[in-house]
């Protein structure tokens, strides 16, 4: 069953059009990985996509800039991956005081991503592929049928991409991500969607693409 469906439709930001005569749908049990050079119009996708599903759906997101609170502690960063599930009252006192149950789940997510020792340090003193594992575990923590991440794994290894990547793929039925990494891309894919010039050049299983058509992606 398709999850959203984009038929023939131009996505920009305003009046600027990034791609043009757009037909994509999600499936459930896919996980869909964009390829492509920056600025061809992966991160519009995404948020289109991201888009439609939110209102029907529980969507975890990993927006590319992370989107995390830099003063705040990485545990109550985490939590905020479930905000939209409790009131207001419940969510600014579990802010300020943070109720035991709630920390013993963050701290479990936390340790899977590799961040065990993190969960009281503010964001902000945290280096750059730790916060990208903050983003990760705040999605992990939300939870759901659908992961979208925009380069989710682009700030840490390819070995630790590699394991976080496994995650996903145990955590979340269905996925739609923006990857950089042509290897592991291949291995998590299910489908590999090509963009370029703000265009969908091909839409295919990784087996039946071959290097050579991915490479056409980046040249020139």
């Amino acid at each position: 069953m398709s999850l959203t469906i984009l038929d023939n439709e131009t996505l920009g930001y305003g009046r600027t059009a990034v791609l043009s005569e757009v037909s994509f749908a999600l499936a459930e049990g896919e996980r869909v990985v964009l390829l492509g050079r920056s600025g061809a119009g992966k991160s519009t996708l995404l948020n289109a996509v991201h888009d439609r599903l939110a209102p029907a759906h529980r969507v975890a997101l990993v927006p590319q800039d992370h989107a995390l609170v830099p003063q705040l502690s990485v545990l109550r960063n985490v939590l905020m991956g479930r905000l939209d599930d409790h009131g207001a009252l419940y969510n600014l006192t579990n802010l300020l005081r943070v109720r035991a149950g709630d920390r013993a789940g963050v701290a479990k997510v936390l340790e899977a991503v590799g961040l065990g020792p993190e969960i009281d340090r503010p964001v902000h003193a945290l280096s750059g592929g730790q916060r990208q594992r903050v983003a990760l575990a705040r999605a992990w923590w939300r939870g759901g049928p659908v992961l979208i991440g925009d380069e989710p794994v682009s700030a840490v290894d390819e070995t630790q991409a590699g394991v976080l990547l496994e995650q996903a793929r145990s955590r979340f039925p269905t996925a739609m991500l923006a990857l950089h990494d042509v290897g592991l891309a291949r291995r998590f894919a299910t489908r590999l969607v090509g963009i370029r010039r703000g265009a969908i050049l091909f839409d295919a299983a990784p087996e039946d693409l071959s290097d050579a058509e991915i490479a056409a992606l980046y040249a020139g």
